[in-house]
């Protein structure tokens, strides 16, 4: 046996009986756990890094209390765990043991103005119901898909509310078969395309050309995965949260994970603990608000295009030679910075290209020389595409309260559809409305505010990220909102801060003009499951 095999423990028969339903396999030094609830996977972990135990045998040794044949009871390890738990917490405050076990959540019928909340977390995982495959068109129960706030029951305006975003959907849901009628005039099916194919682009043209009309108010279900330590995180964020809508999906959230990791949500509510980070975070909202209120009420905003790079490291690429050079050299990395700087651009692009290689498809990246430098990009898109673009969460996001200040788009077919008035007279309805709701709280007048409007946002990140959200929004398939966003961001690189080499690095990056987004992506779909059906 190799001396890098590790030999597998021996265990008795009636170990290997209890041990069974919990880990995929007895015999070998790699395996899953399973059957277990997550509390106890987490806690399992967090004692195997202070024991000499192997897994397997710690917990046969303290944790297995009881064991049916098959699947594990919801209470197999759980109180030794939670009472782990509490210690880690409470005596080593080492809070990375609640890393070691996660929870999946749906929390459905939720704003679109929550769900920006909910996708705030970096280390978390989420699916969304997408406005470019789900048509706002029903009304179950008889009412269109949008949250009514807690805060304006009983409030004067209250119906007003009602009316205007009822009238949104309504022109949005009345334009959603003429507005396919027109792309199907435009662009005739092209032969060799299944009318399955055809019916799904169509489709997704109408709904990319109407989502303006859809106030944030609109409801959407969210997927959720993470950590107990991000859930915690989440839940101590919505707990501070000057919506309602927040607070009240923040308890329902932890009344379900609580049934799940309890352990791991110990601190959210306890007064000393979650209760106290929550008000701080509350306090210093309010704090911040306040000076900057004192500070920049009376200053007007300067106009700037939809993107525009504001920071970069003029040095940038020389760095990102150095770091590209430092894993195969000797040399300290002050030394390679002084080799980058007296390169050649030749040479420097030699460096880059060798260190890029050949990217067959956009997920080969290069490696993390290119996370040594950093752009900065300030936005001024509609709503629809800030969505999109705030679920990358691998670099640095923040945004501005959602209005209607800073004016709206409009796509060419909504002219060319005829349903330019009906699309400015929606506008000009929820801009009034939220006038009339900001003398309140222009926090909750961000409901009404429909998707066309813009919204001003910042996005950082370093080179290594950005090639990713280039490369990835800029695909033929994507709304064309946000592929112009990621166009200009993948100039911008290549022009204002002189980082040609990187910029020509992303190699996928896609500057092309697409008509009908969604059909190549439709056909491809149909074939893989063409493939997929004759090879079975």
């Amino acid at each position: 046996m190799p001396d890098s095999v590790v030999s597998a423990e021996q265990f008795t028969p009636d170990e290997r009986h209890a041990l069974t339903p919990y880990f995929t396999n007895l015999d070998h030094p790699v395996f899953a756990l399973t059957n277990l609830p997550e509390v106890v996977k987490g806690a399992l972990f967090a004692r195997y890094s202070r024991s000499a135990k192997s897994l397997r045998r710690l917990f046969l040794d303290e944790f297995l209390d009881t064991v049916t044949d098959g699947v594990a009871p919801a209470s197999v390890g759980v109180e030794r765990a939670e009472r782990l738990y509490e210690r880690v917490f409470g005596a080593y405050g080492d809070d990375s043991v609640a890393q070691l076990g996660g929870a999946h959540i749906a929390c459905e019928g939720v704003s679109n103005i929550l769900t920006k909340v909910l996708e705030r977390g970096r280390l978390m995982a989420y699916l969304e119901q997408s406005t470019r495959y789900v048509p706002y068109t029903d009304r179950p129960g008889g009412r269109w898909k949008y949250l009514m706030p807690g805060e304006l029951d009983g409030h004067a305006l209250r119906d007003r509310y009602v009316r205007t975003l009822d009238d949104a959907f309504a022109t949005y849901a009345r334009w959603f078969e003429p507005t396919q009628d027109h792309y199907r005039r435009r662009y005739p099916k092209a032969e060799g395309d299944s009318d399955g194919v055809y019916r799904a682009a169509i489709r997704a043209k109408a709904l990319d050309t109407l989502r303006g009309l859809l106030p944030a108010a609109t409801r959407s279900n969210v997927g959720i995965f993470g950590s107990g330590q991000a859930f915690e995180n989440l839940l101590l964020q919505m707990r501070a949260h000057p919506l309602g809508e927040a607070r009240d999906c923040a308890d329902r959230m932890l009344h379900e994970l609580r049934k799940l990791i309890p352990a791991f949500l110990t601190r959210v509510d306890r007064e000393d603990r979650g209760v106290r980070w929550s008000r701080y975070l509350a306090e210093t909202r309010r704090e911040t608000a306040a000076v900057a209120g004192r500070l920049l009420d009376q200053v007007e905003p300067e106009p700037r295009p939809e993107v525009s790079l504001t920071d970069f490291d003029p040095e940038g690429e020389v760095k990102v030679v150095a770091a590209a050079l430092y894993e195969r050299s000797c040399l300290p990395d002050d030394q390679l910075l002084e080799i980058a700087r007296r390169m050649g651009t030749d040479d420097r692009a030699a460096v880059l290209r060798a260190y890029v290689g050949d990217r067959a498809n956009r997920r080969h990246r290069p490696g993390r020389a290119f996370e040594r430098t950093a752009y900065c990009f300030d936005l001024l898109s509609d709503y629809g595409a800030f969505r999109d673009l705030q679920r990358h969460r691998l670099l640095t996001i923040e945004w501005q309260e959602l209005s209607a200040d800073h004016g709206y788009t409009e796509p060419a077919a909504i002219e060319e559809v005829g349903a330019a008035d009906d699309w400015r007279r929606v506008m000009g309805r929820t801009r009034e409305l939220y006038d009339a709701l900001s003398e309140e709280s222009s926090t909750l007048a961000q409901y009404c505010v429909p998707m066309a409007y813009r919204i001003r946002y910042r996005m950082q990140m370093n080179a290594r990220e950005a090639m990713h959200v280039i490369e990835l929004r800029t695909a033929p398939q994507g709304h064309p909102a946000y592929r112009r966003v990621c166009q200009r961001m993948h100039r911008l690189i290549a022009e204002q801060a002189g980082h040609r080499a990187i910029a020509d690095a992303m190699t996928f990056a896609d500057h092309s003009a697409v008509e009908l987004e969604r059909l190549g992506a439709e056909r491809a779909g149909e074939r893989r499951q063409l493939e997929t059906t004759e090879g079975v």
